[in-house]
């Protein structure tokens, strides 16, 4: 059972970075991961997905409209760790972000299609 740990959250100003990781354990190729982030009283949304095919190529299959252009979703297979680039970070992407994943090329962006899942990691931006 693939397992999953996020890392690299914490408080920055509007128009600040930082870069999340999270580490897999287990064989991910083949597998559609992707970050998903969840406001205090908001539903949990995707982020970004990106699908990693069995010679472990990995392609970037979607972006909320709400980052693109900002936030890069990246893999480095030789570590099995899966990134979030987030840059010119503004107040409303304050949320936990999550790390996800599924057996399967990623055919929707929805959390409820990923049933592996991280711990969570806390992104706070201060205006």
């Amino acid at each position: 059972q693939v397992q999953l740990v996020e890392s690299g959250g914490g408080s920055v100003q509007a128009g600040g970075s930082l870069r999340l990781s999270c580490a897999a354990s287990g064989y991910t190729a083949n597998y559609c991961m992707g970050w998903f982030r969840q406001a205090p009283g908001k539903e949990r949304e995707g982020v970004a997905t990106i699908y990693t095919d069995p010679l472990v190529r990995s392609y970037p299959t979607y972006y909320a409209d709400s980052v693109k252009g900002r936030f890069t979703i990246s893999r480095d297979n030789a570590k099995n760790t899966l990134y979030l680039q987030l840059n010119s970070l503004k107040p409303e992407d304050t949320a936990m972000y999550y790390c996800a994943a599924v057996p399967s090329y990623c055919k929707s962006a929805r959390p409820a299609a990923f049933p592996i899942w991280g711990q969570g990691t806390q992104v706070t931006v201060s205006s």
